[in-house]
C-alpha cells in the first residue's frame, strides 16, 4: 500500500525565484505538494546561473545551487510580458491553491496577478508575497537580497572579529533558515484555515521580520539593560573554553564548548590532565572566562596532537559537548549520522546525470516525505502541464509557441 505525503492534492503555481522563494516552494514540493515553477527564458532565474555548475560547465540546467533549491517541483517557461500570457495562467491557477512569488509589491500587479486579480480568478487561492519589506511601509519597494537583509536587520553587525569589520555568515543566512521556514508555516496555517472555513488567504510576508525575530536576546539586552551588543567572534558571555581548536592535520578543526566546572574536569580527564589544566586559577567559570585567552591559547596547544575525530569521539562520550569541523567532503563522505539516515539522496538529472541532493531534514512516521524528482529542466515540464492540466489542446499549444508565450 502506497503511503500519502502530508500535501498530496495540493498545487502551488510558484513564480519565486532566487534563493529563499524556491526554497519556500521546495519545502512544500518535498512534502508532496504539486509545485509548478514558472519561468522564462526572456529573463532566467538568476540562480540558473549560480555556481558551482556540474564538471565546471556553465549551463542554464547545470547549477548546482539551483539544482537544489528547486527539487521535486516542475518547470514551465511563459513570456510574462506576452498578452497572451494571463489567459494562459489563469486557467492555470484556476486549478492551483496556492500562488507565489517573492517580487518587490507592483510587479505582479503588472502582470496583471496581483491579489484581487488573482482572488477573482480563485476566490479561495492563497497567495503569498514574500518581499523584502512587506507590501505596505516607506521601504515597500526596497530591493534586496540575502545579505542586505542580514545587513538591515542587525544580524551582520552582531557575526565576525571583535574590532573588525562585519563578517557575515559566509552565506545568504535569511535565504536558507528563516525566510523559507516561515514562509512554509504561513503557507501550511493558511491552508489549514482554508480546510476549516473554505477562506483563500492574502500573505503578506517581509523577509527582514524573521531576522528581527532572530534577536529577542540582544534585543533584551538592549532594552532591558541598555547593553548594545557587538561581534564577539566565537566569544560567550560566560562561558570558557568556548570555541574553535586546532587539530593535527591542514585546517582541522574542533569546536569545544565548556558550560560549567564538572565539563571542565572532564575536559581535563580527556586531555590526560595536563598539570596547567589543576592550577586553581581554572578552577571555577568566572576565573576561566575571565582568563578566556590565555586559556584558549594553551587549550589550542594540547589539542594539536589530536585527530579531530577522535578528540569529538572522546569527549562527547564523557558529556563535554564537542564537534568536529566539518567541510563539505566530510559532510558528504564522512558523516555517520547523515548517512545513517539517508540524507544524501542521488537522483539522475536530465542533463547533469548522477547527482546528490539534500533530503527533507524531518522524517514522518505514517507519510512519506523525500525527493520525487531531481530539480526541472527549464521549460522540461511546459507541454506536460500545458496539456494534461490546463487542457490546451494541440492546435492552441501550437499556436502560443509561434507567438512566443512559452518563451
Amino acid at each position: 500500500m502506497s503511503v500519502r505525503k502530508p500535501l498530496e492534492g495540493v498545487r502551488v503555481t510558484d513564480f519565486a525565484w532566487i534563493g529563499a522563494g524556491s526554497y519556500s516552494t521546495k519545502i512544500l514540493a518535498d512534502a508532496g505538494a504539486d509545485v509548478i515553477k514558472i519561468e522564462s527564458s526572456t529573463r532566467i532565474d538568476s540562480l540558473r546561473l549560480g555556481a558551482p555548475y556540474k564538471d565546471g560547465i556553465k549551463g542554464v540546467n547545470r547549477s548546482g545551487y539551483f539544482a537544489d533549491r528547486n527539487s521535486s517541483k516542475r518547470s514551465i517557461t511563459v513570456n510574462m510580458k506576452h498578452p497572451q500570457a494571463l489567459g494562459l495562467l489563469r486557467r492555470l491557477i484556476e486549478k492551483s491553491d496556492v500562488i507565489a512569488n517573492n517580487f518587490t509589491p507592483g510587479v505582479m500587479e503588472r502582470f496583471g496577478l496581483g491579489y484581487e486579480a488573482v482572488r477573482n480568478m480563485k476566490p479561495d487561492i492563497i497567495y503569498l508575497g514574500m518581499s523584502m519589506q512587506g507590501s505596505s511601509g516607506p521601504q515597500r519597494h526596497y530591493l534586496g537580497y540575502g545579505s542586505s537583509m542580514a545587513s538591515v536587520t542587525g544580524f551582520q553587525q552582531l557575526t565576525g572579529i571583535p574590532g573588525r569589520e562585519p563578517a557575515g555568515t559566509g552565506t545568504n543566512y535569511p535565504d536558507h533558515v528563516p525566510n523559507p521556514c516561515h514562509a512554509a508555516f504561513a503557507v501550511l496555517a493558511a491552508l489549514r484555515h482554508r480546510r476549516r472555513t473554505g477562506q483563500g488567504q492574502r500573505i503578506d510576508f517581509a523577509q527582514t521580520e524573521p531576522m528581527v525575530a532572530l534577536l529577542g536576546p540582544t534585543i533584551l539586552d538592549l532594552t532591558v539593560n541598555g547593553h548594545l551588543q557587538d561581534a564577539r567572534g566565537n566569544d560567550h558571555d560566560t562561558a570558557a573554553p568556548y570555541g574553535v581548536f586546532g587539530c593535527t592535520g591542514n585546517e582541522r578543526w574542533i569546536a569545544i564548548c565548556v558550560m560549567n566546572d564538572a565539563q571542565w574536569q572532564k575536559l581535563g580527564a580527556v586531555l590526560g590532565q595536563p598539570a596547567w589544566m589543576q592550577e586553581s586559577r581554572w578552577a571555577n567559570e568566572v576565573a576561566r572566562h575571565a582568563g578566556r585567552v590565555e586559556l584558549g591559547e594553551r587549550l589550542h596547544a594540547e589539542t594539536q596532537g589530536w585527530k579531530a575525530e577522535d578528540l569529538m569521539q572522546a569527549l562527547q562520550e564523557q558529556g563535554v559537548p564537542a564537534g568536529v569541523v566539518e567541510n563539505a567532503k566530510d559532510v558528504i563522505e564522512w558523516d555517520p549520522q547523515l548517512a545513517h539516515r539517508g540524507h544524501w539522496v542521488p537522483l539522475d538529472h536530465a542533463e547533469m546525470g548522477r547527482t546528490l541532493y539534500n533530503c527533507p531534514p524531518f522524517r514522518f512516521a505514517n507519510a512519506a516525505v523525500e525527493l520525487t524528482r531531481p530539480a526541472p529542466l527549464m521549460g522540461e515540464h511546459t507541454v506536460e502541464v500545458c496539456r494534461d492540466l490546463v487542457g490546451l489542446d494541440q492546435g492552441e499549444m501550437e499556436l502560443l509557441s509561434a507567438l512566443g508565450v512559452f518563451e
